[in-house]
């Protein structure tokens, strides 16, 4: 089963390049779109808002389809979209295109990783997760820097057209190496939706949008956070986000493993209790480069670390829904980050760059006690095709 884990996690490793690299090509897109820079950043949030928005509304859609025509038709869109970017000449043509793009990746995320779930034993399932989730936190390590090192030698269309490249591989992989995968059995639509009235899963939902809206608090605006230990160095700050990318892809896929020995429950309240503690001490350890290193790391390994748990234990309430929840999952995280920039924004009037980490660290710890009342909360009866072993999964 590893050569498709490898390509489905290809393929949201062009997803999440495509969701981070154009915040780096910002000035490149303002000049030939001819609109200001703040303009042209809502090219970003066109992407994230179409993914987060359409994420449940296509799984439900798509609920009868066999997996690989709906990771097919996601990559097609999500091909055409940044084709599209890539060639259109104005500006509201071009934002059209991002959120086409980002409906692309809404098809294609969530059924690649209840796919992975699929493929693999009950067992295993924390490890194939992580092994597709790491394509996402492998694209802020490399795809990003990639993509913008394709941009400096073109233009930003080049980035782009790169970017469909990436997409398209990632199509030819599917269509060629990953094997035959049944739709969900055919369920109505009260009870595809039967998950939602459970008080766990609106909890759960509620703590993975309350966490990474904190985590991303600071990464909105690291340049300001951390200028003390850069020194206002360039090379420096992205000498820091590399590293901050690789110890995300390394705490993805540890947390397979150990998701799989220790549950979910015991990794998500560790690694949220230690993120806390990290982002509590930013305004301390973000003032020297050494220290800022380490909180860094300490940061993404925690971070990235708790989608693999928080995504298992979601499937793990109703395995035959697994694609509306990962769904539902990716809106959380990604309606999180969306409003980390607002919150951000506040805390820059409230406290200061120096001392956001502790309106990040107070928002982890409020998404800690989220997932805590998610686990004590009433459990819903199980239905006839549940076993005791699937629901213990979602503990």
């Amino acid at each position: 089963m590893y050569r498709p884990l490898v390509v489905l996690a290809l393929g949201t490793f062009a997803i999440g390049t495509d969701s981070f690299v154009v915040a780096g090509l910002l000035p490149g897109i303002s000049a030939s779109l001819d609109v200001d820079v703040t303009a042209a950043g809502q090219l970003v949030t066109a992407y994230a808002l179409a993914y987060a928005l359409l994420s449940p509304v296509a799984a439900a859609l798509t609920a009868r389809w066999p997996r690989r025509r709906v990771l097919l038709a996601g990559l097609g869109v999500f091909v055409l979209g940044n084709l599209a970017t890539a060639v259109l000449p104005s500006y509201g043509l071009v934002l059209v295109s991002r959120a086409l793009a980002g409906l692309g990746g809404a098809l294609f995320t969530p059924t690649a990783t209840a796919t992975a779930a699929a493929l693999v034993p009950a067992e295993r399932r924390g490890r194939a997760i992580a092994v597709v989730i790491a394509g996402s936190s492998g694209a802020t390590a490399l795809g990003a820097p990639l993509g913008t090192l394709v941009g400096s030698l073109g233009d930003w269309r080049t980035t782009m057209l790169f970017v469909a490249l990436l997409g398209t591989a990632a199509g030819l992989g599917v269509a060629v190496l990953l094997p035959t995968v049944s739709a969900a059995p055919v369920l109505g639509l009260r009870q595809r939706l039967a998950p939602l009235g459970n008080p766990r899963l609106a909890l759960t939902l509620a703590a993975v949008f309350t966490v990474y809206a904190g985590l991303f608090v600071v990464y909105t605006y690291v340049s300001l956070g951390f200028d003390r230990a850069t020194g206002g160095d360039g090379g420096v700050l992205a000498a820091l986000l590399l590293v901050w990318g690789v110890a995300a892809t390394a705490g993805n896929l540890s947390a397979g493993g150990l998701t799989d020995r220790f549950g979910s429950r015991r990794i998500i309240t560790t690694a949220a209790a230690v993120a806390a503690l990290d982002f509590a001490l930013l305004p301390l350890t973000s003032a020297h480069l050494p220290t800022a290193v380490v909180a860094l790391i300490v940061w993404a390994l925690c971070g990235w670390g708790m989608l693999v748990p928080f995504t298992h234990r979601l499937i793990g309430f109703a395995p035959a829904s697994a694609p509306l929840l990962t769904a539902l999952n990716s809106t959380a995280v990604y309606l999180g980050v969306s409003a980390s920039g607002l919150v951000g924004a506040a805390g820059l009037a409230l406290v200061g760059p120096h001392r956001l980490g502790l309106v990040g660290a107070a928002f982890i710890v409020a998404g800690l006690v989220l997932a805590e009342s998610a686990q004590r909360a009433r459990r819903q009866p199980a239905r006839p095709a549940e076993s005791d072993t699937t629901r213990s999964l979602a503990g």
